[in-house]
């Protein structure tokens, strides 16, 4: 059979991207705002209708733009939320949880939904709870909203059982002088924390839970918290939309003795 000697449309389709690409970035088209129609495109850029399909499936899966049934194609906003792992051993109200102190401090609105359950952990937290084979942990599993009941964040933490059977960690939904304040209350005060974060594609639970548009990437934070005595009483995993967060720490040098 003949090859097909026609060029390929694929340099063209990359070097379209990159421009409209560019014209995002430069402000041209702002946050929120709607792109030409492909007609318009297609037209502009002196290429098929098909090609500009292409053009904006690319734009789609960088997570540049978004499709609105019926509506056209709109640039994605981007407000992130300041996400501080460190606010956790902060001094704050005794009566505000770290969430709603986040939200103050960005001034945002928002809310949660808590679940509580118990169950046989996966083999990543029985490890790092070092915890036996079989034995059980309690899990609050936290779904933030912020502004218009956005689910910015989802935030699971899982402790032994036998720590907090009965108590008010148990408890669904917030409460309101914090979990870590319960905890510390039942002789296991979190006072240092290790902290693994891992970017990745989210798992098809993840997208659902937190209504992910496709090409959206997420920051998986684990923090395992240790109290006094060296001991890991708490694992929280949180899955932060790339497209929602901003992570900041702050870190301090030491102090050296002077020589």
């Amino acid at each position: 059979m003949p090859s097909d000697s026609r060029p390929s449309t694929t340099p063209r389709i990359h070097e379209i991207a990159a421009d409209l690409r560019s014209r995002i970035e430069g402000g041209e088209f702002p946050p929120e705002s709607k792109l030409p129609s492909t007609r318009l495109l297609s037209e502009h850029y002196a290429i098929s209708a098909q090609a500009i399909a292409r053009v904006i499936a690319l734009l789609k899966a960088d997570g540049v733009v978004e499709g609105r049934q019926g509506a056209g194609v709109f640039v994605r906003p981007w407000r992130p939320l300041v996400y501080r792992p460190q606010s956790e051993f902060r001094r704050k109200p005794p009566t505000v949880d770290i969430f709603t102190n986040l939200l103050e401090s960005e001034g945002r609105d928002g809310g949660q939904v808590i679940e509580v359950d118990t169950c046989i952990p996966d083999e990543p937290i029985r490890r790092r709870l070092q915890l036996a084979e079989g034995e059980r942990v309690a899990v609050r599993r936290r779904t933030s909203f912020v502004d218009n009941d956005e689910p910015f964040a989802t935030d699971d933490s899982y402790v032994p059982l036998c720590l907090v059977d009965g108590s008010e960690w148990m408890t669904p939904g917030s409460v309101e002088r914090g979990t870590n304040q319960v905890l510390a209350e039942l002789g296991c005060e979190l006072v240092q924390a290790l902290d693994e974060i891992y970017v990745r594609m989210p798992k098809p639970a993840e997208v659902e839970r937190l209504r992910l548009s496709a090409g959206t990437p997420v920051a998986e934070l684990i923090s395992t918290g240790h109290d006094q005595q060296g001991r890991p009483v708490q694992v929280t995993s949180c899955i932060l939309p790339g497209d929602r967060h901003v992570v900041v720490y702050e870190r301090t040098a030491e102090q050296r003795e002077s020589e």
